[in-house]
């Protein structure tokens, strides 16, 4: 058997006993010439799958079989054709009545018809289209923003306060309901627990052990997790036992130990028979010096990702997920193995500091929805998206209160009807502010109809010409 063919394989994702096996019958350069229908023979169809994809090859396709993909990459060309040509009729009849749908939706039809085979329908089917999407439409001097506060409001008056439960994941704390939903529109700095949904590509995805690799890599590590720390007041030391055990399940040795106990200051180290021992500086010596020492010891961190103080590994369906608990959004997305396209958060200003102020917007939108729809509350997505528009509208996420939206209005009475109401007249009135009185609550205060819906329109009658009219009449 050779150990560097064991091992070559080992690194390219083969199990170690699965690595065993072939290295004793070959090399890694007879593996590359070896037909997959005798590696078939001997390890079986799963095991030689395996073995293809670590020696980076193909499976031999039969001839039948190349023809049949062929054939259906044929189709799948012709069918996009169709598709494009439909799309650009669509769009011919959407100029003949000069009519106006997204481009998601003249997809969305496209391929419908196409599926559906209702290409004789096509003029019909984009009418309907037309007309639903029109419906859809919202109304001049519509007011959409109380339409959305009133549709968040009202379901959030009926949402628990069943804060800690993770479906899937009972082992990990997360904040629901409604304290979550505040959390979100008050944009807060940290959430009250924070947790992260990594998920990995390549060999990692599908070997646990390499899952498991990076889960160490991700999740803290204190010297207090894998070795015991007594105090020996008698001969004024700190003695580390390491447990061999706890030592390799986080995948650490015993040189990482002493590095991270070097770092520590005014102490003498020394390694007898398996433990760590400290002792105080010549002159030092006192027990209050040895507390300190202990405390110090006990925190030291040998590994991992500020912040994250767990990494639990779950199946789902073909691969390997780590849920955290903690969050590092920036330095886990550094990591190897980590598929930065999928990995998400729920800290939205980590989001927003990493990714930007657009991934920060759907943030806050995908987790206020999830949040509604965890407690069976189904509030149409585009409130949640008024909302989330708002937050982020000035290039930083900014809290639905005083401190942000609210508390940024040009108009002085609505600033006022909202809190601290004499805090914000006088600031006014010394500033010397004015008000038009173009929003609602103001012309409400004030006693005039609001400029919105039937009010946002002034109609007057000119009475000579109305006079004019009645004398036609007669």
């Amino acid at each position: 058997m050779s150990k560097p063919t064991e091992n070559a394989l080992i690194k390219r994702g083969l199990s170690k006993k699965l690595a065993e096996k072939v290295a004793s019958s070959y090399t890694i350069s007879e593996l590359e010439k070896t037909t997959y229908k005798k590696l078939e023979k001997e390890f079986g169809k799963k095991d030689a799958d395996k073995i293809m994809k670590a020696v980076g090859r193909e499976k031999e396709i039969p001839k039948e079989k190349k023809e049949k993909k062929k054939e259906k990459k044929t189709k799948k060309e012709a069918k996009k054709k169709i598709e494009m040509s439909l799309k650009e009729k669509i769009q011919k009849i959407l100029d003949e009545k000069k009519e106006y749908l997204p481009a998601v939706v003249i997809e969305e039809i496209a391929e419908k018809v196409e599926r559906r085979n209702l290409v004789g329908k096509l003029e019909r089917v984009v009418e309907k289209a037309i007309e639903e999407y029109n419906r859809n439409l919202m109304d001049p001097y519509e007011a959409c923003g109380m339409v959305a506060a009133q549709s968040i409001g009202e379901p959030g008056t009926q949402m628990t306060m069943r804060t800690f439960h993770y479906a899937g994941v009972a082992e990990i704390n997360v904040t629901l309901g409604l304290p979550r939903l505040i959390e979100i529109v008050d944009a807060r700095k940290v959430p009250s627990t924070p947790m992260m949904t990594v998920h990995l590509e390549g060999v990692c995805k599908v070997n646990r052990d390499k899952a498991k690799e990076v889960a160490n890599k991700i999740e803290m590590t204190r010297l207090i997790n894998v070795a015991e720390v007594y105090t020996d007041i008698n001969n004024m030391k700190v003695v580390i036992k390491p447990s061999e055990k706890a030592m390799e399940r986080k995948d650490i040795g015993m040189d990482d130990l002493l590095k991270a106990v070097k770092k520590l200051s005014k102490v003498k180290i020394k390694e007898v028979g398996g433990d760590i021992e400290i002792t105080p500086e010549e002159g030092n010596e006192n027990y209050r010096e040895l507390r300190r020492i202990s405390e110090d010891v006990k925190n030291i961190k040998i590994k991992g990702i500020d912040g994250i103080k767990r990494a639990i590994i779950r199946r789902e369906g073909e691969e390997y997920v780590i849920y955290t608990e903690g969050s590092n959004f920036k330095e886990v997305l550094k990591l190897e193995g980590v598929d930065t396209t999928r990995t998400i958060t729920n800290d939205i200003q980590a989001i927003y500091e990493v990714l930007g102020i657009e991934a920060a917007r759907n943030a806050i939108i995908n987790e206020a929805y999830n949040t509604l729809q965890e407690q069976g509350l189904n509030v149409d997505i585009r409130h949640i998206m008024l909302v989330a528009d708002l937050m982020t509208s000035t290039g930083t996420i900014r809290p639905i209160g005083r401190q942000g939206v609210s508390g940024e209005k040009s108009s002085v009475i609505a600033r006022a009807a909202f809190e601290i109401t004499v805090d914000h007249l006088l600031g006014a009135s010394r500033r010397g502010e004015s008000d038009d009185l173009r929003g609602v609550a103001e012309n409400i205060i004030v006693g005039q109809p609001i400029k919105l819906g039937t009010g946002s329109v002034e109609l007057a009658i000119d009475v000579k010409k109305l006079s004019k009219m009645k004398k036609v009449k007669k």
